[in-house]
């Protein structure tokens, strides 16, 4: 059963909803600056207790990976990750959710929460991310391009239109003109690749970043618009942090450029 219709009416407004997709650097916020001591590399040591960050599902293999080495640096620290679609971290941060930091897949999530006043200071965009077909190894749908997304006899997963993945499929598939026959939509880019995985659909429009994680269980296959529909990814320190030292020192380590060559290791984009 085709879902286009459910996904145009939830985001045909997608370059205004609370999920839409911006180009680098996104207005009204900054890239790191190595001048400032969030982007500085300096050690930072001596922290304790236990840091809460919130952050988009698709970030889970590199921030897993940077707070370990947070750890690494602080014995005393306990670094406690929650992963999930943007749109749901922003309305558990202002439901008053306590966590510490704030890291999501779209400045328009991350809009939400600064709307109500929930940052102690401004977000800093870290990274980008491009969307990328992804298919089961093999290939059994025979797919060659973005455009194959409108072949009713292929089984196609696209993210749900709230969250930034289905934000920006919606604005790549209006940049291509593919009226996409999606016969599920997903509520994170892990659960459409997941179908993937499974060999449940022909074909999902995924994140670059996830398709690298998921190595050869899948194949994967480039769409050229892709680096017209940019995702940034905002991360700040939220209000009335429980460890507000602990949030400074992750976003500096996120920041900094063993950060950064996380992140690009990874396959995002440079802010």
């Amino acid at each position: 059963m085709a879902l286009l219709a459910a996904l145009c009416v939830a985001a045909c407004g997608a370059g205004t909803g609370p999920d839409s997709a911006r180009s680098l650097p996104a207005t009204g916020s900054s890239a790191p600056d190595e001048s400032s001591p969030s982007g500085s590399d300096s050690p930072i040591t001596g922290l304790t207790g236990e840091l809460t960050v919130l952050a988009a599902v698709s970030l889970t293999d590199v921030f897993e990976d940077l707070g370990a080495r947070l750890e690494a640096a602080n014995p005393g620290l306990d670094v406690v990750f929650s992963f999930a679609a943007s749109s749901e971290l922003a309305a558990q941060v202002i439901a008053g959710a306590p966590a510490d930091v704030l890291a999501t897949a779209s400045d328009a999530t991350m809009d939400l929460v600064v709307a109500e006043d929930l940052t102690s200071s401004p977000p800093e965009v870290f990274a980008g991310n491009v969307l990328q077909l992804a298919v089961p190894p093999g290939n059994p749908g025979d797919v060659d391009a973005i455009d194959d997304l409108a072949d009713p006899e292929l089984t196609v997963a696209l993210c749900a239109p709230e969250v930034p993945c289905g934000a920006a499929a919606v604005k790549l598939l209006e940049l291509v003109g593919v009226v996409a026959q999606a016969d599920t939509l997903e509520p994170d880019v892990r659960s459409a690749l997941t179908k993937v995985q499974l060999g449940e659909v022909d074909v999902a429009l995924v994140y670059r970043t996830d398709v690298l994680v998921a190595g050869d269980s899948v194949e994967d296959i480039d769409v050229p618009e892709a680096g017209q529909v940019v995702n940034s990814y905002p991360i700040a320190p939220l209000l009335d942090a429980p460890n507000p030292d602990a949030a400074q020192a992750f976003i500096a380590l996120v920041l900094s450029a063993e950060g950064v060559a996380a992140l690009e290791e990874a396959g995002f984009l440079r802010p």
